[in-house]
């Protein structure tokens, strides 16, 4: 990897992001709008949006984050735009790296807003930092983007980009605790969910709500998010392909 090229190429993709507002809005404003939508849902009852919406704080980054760098990531593909940089001597490591780093850069402030919002305007209680809370919002959508950059390498079309939101983000919804605690769940769900990455993102928002300081759990979370999204980033690497067929 070239430090020089994988900076190279975030600076291009935030250019291309920034002539594209509606992507924009869809990263920094949807889990803003979605997590003030619980708020009032649950206008009668602040005791179950205290509950629910840490843990929704980190699955509303990660599923936006998913679906617009998987699709972005597509139509580069698809546009020949990665084939011709192929041409240049730059590698696959210092294309994703890049693409990671200009979808970080705006997972920070997604999540930034996310987390305000819901601290400071909606009142979420919660007993750990603030801070601990950001940093697994952030994780939760670098993981985002991480599996996006992964799943566009299958996709042969933005409709099957989309498509697979349902395969890989719906099971994790349903199995990562958030209706029901996994020890409750059939022995063969628990076993699954205690290897999806998104049981780990909510399990690390719930230390947050109970504990004021970040526990032995916590870390293991963290670390966990942290390394499926380097997994993600890897595996998309390998993937990564100069045009779709």
């Amino acid at each position: 990897m070239n430090t020089a090229r994988t900076l190279a190429t975030a600076a291009r993709v935030l250019r291309q992001l920034t002539h594209d507002p509606r992507t924009i809005a869809l990263m920094l404003l949807v889990p803003v709008v979605l997590i003030t939508l619980l708020r009032f849902v649950f206008d009668g009852s602040p005791a179950v949006f205290d509950a629910t919406g840490a843990s929704l704080l980190g699955i509303f980054p990660l599923v936006t984050m998913f679906l617009v760098t998987s699709i972005a990531t597509l139509r580069e593909r698809t546009s020949g735009t990665l084939e011709r940089l192929f041409t240049m001597p730059i590698g696959k490591g210092d294309l994703i790296a890049g693409y990671a780093l200009a979808f970080a850069a705006l997972a920070a402030v997604q999540a930034a807003l996310a987390t305000a919002t819901a601290l400071w305007l909606l009142d979420l209680t919660v007993t750990g930092s603030p801070w601990l809370l950001l940093l697994v919002a952030l994780l939760d959508a670098l993981l985002g983007t991480a599996l996006g950059l992964f799943v566009s390498a299958f996709a042969a079309s933005e409709f099957q980009a989309v498509q697979f939101m349902p395969a890989v983000i719906f099971p994790q919804l349903l199995l990562c605790g958030l209706f029901t605690p996994r020890d409750r769940m059939h022995p063969a769900l628990e076993a699954v969910s205690d290897v999806l990455p998104m049981s780990y993102a909510v399990d690390g928002m719930n230390e947050v709500l109970r504990h004021t300081d970040a526990t032995a759990d916590f870390l293991r979370d963290v670390l966990i998010v942290a390394g499926c999204a380097l997994l993600g980033l890897a595996l998309g690497a390998a993937t990564l392909r100069r045009r779709t067929p």
